[in-house]
């Protein structure tokens, strides 16, 4: 197929692109700087920038759409604004670019996240659970939404809610590693928050499997089958390391020096791939410390 991918030179979209890029695919990439795209990401064919949206999606049997500014980090009103604006108001950017065409791809595998669900404690969330009301809930909710719109243009569309993407070089992984390292992890708040965690790997393998599955539309969640409390993710990490995992942020801690972002890493999301599952997707790491062996051993 020809794949047109937004995202492709992010932690995630570097690695898809690679895979596909391996088993035949051509891609092309939307960009804010298509040059630096090429250079960065080898196994592109062509990079456009996102004034030339439909320059872009002319030809294209698949969209991959993965764009988005990092949640990470201390949130003010700009950086909510960026997280936002980069997910919602560009995915109905892409779906009106779609519109416009006479001949349109047949599937668009739009990414979305677990924030979705909001803060659920020991809840089992599936893709029939309910929206959470916070902030990357509602976020999560428009960015779907918009999504959304492309089924009425005859085509399908596949809202992967991914996970904490666990992969080297980046990801979930990026800021906490150092600390561990110094022997200065450990759980953060009370520790007992579920953590949907999943190695980047298999969401590389889901985008895949979505692209093929004609029956896999809506929502999808890319996470673990077995999702952890945050506090046996850092015992197994640091057991892993060699080091202690048993030093505790406090939640009033993390919250003044990260403000409301603070809330993401506290809140409990107990995700279930019950689609992905269903559907026949074999995750290549379905265990944590396997994926977190694969990662740092």
């Amino acid at each position: 197929m020809t794949i047109l991918i937004t995202g492709a030179t992010g932690f995630l979209g570097r690695r898809v692109c690679d895979v596909l890029g391996q088993t035949g695919h051509t891609l092309v990439a939307l960009s804010r700087d298509p040059q630096r795209a090429k250079q960065r990401v080898p196994a592109l064919a062509e990079a456009f920038a996102w004034d030339s949206l439909s320059q872009a999606l002319t030809g294209c049997d698949a969209v991959i759409h993965l764009a988005g500014e990092t949640v990470a980090g201390r949130w003010n009103d700009a950086k909510k604004r960026a997280i936002r604006d980069s997910r919602v108001t560009s995915t109905r950017d892409l779906v009106n670019a779609l519109a416009q065409l006479s001949t349109r791809p047949k599937v668009l595998i739009s990414a979305s996240a677990i924030g979705y669900y909001g803060d659920r404690g020991e809840e089992p969330l599936t893709e029939d659970s309910s929206p959470g009301s916070d902030f990357l809930a509602q976020v999560c909710q428009d960015w779907e939404s918009e999504a959304a719109r492309a089924e009425n243009l005859g085509v399908r569309v596949a809202r992967l809610r991914i996970g904490l993407v666990l992969g080297p070089g980046g990801g979930a992984l990026q800021a906490m590693l150092p600390i561990f390292k110094f022997g200065l992890g450990g759980p953060l708040g009370s520790g007992r928050q579920f953590w949907s965690w999943v190695h980047r790997d298999d969401v590389v393998g889901a985008i895949a499997f979505a692209l093929e599955r004609e029956d896999l539309r809506g929502p999808v969640n890319v996470t673990a089958p077995q999702p952890v409390r945050q506090r046996e993710f850092a015992q197994i990490l640091g057991r892993l390391l060699r080091r202690p995992a048993v030093l505790p942020a406090p939640a009033l801690a993390l919250k003044i020096a990260l403000g409301e972002f603070a809330d993401s890493l506290l809140s409990s999301q107990r995700v279930l791939p019950e689609r992905l599952t269903k559907a026949g997707y074999e995750f290549r790491f379905a265990e944590l410390e396997l994926a977190l062996r694969e990662i740092v051993v």
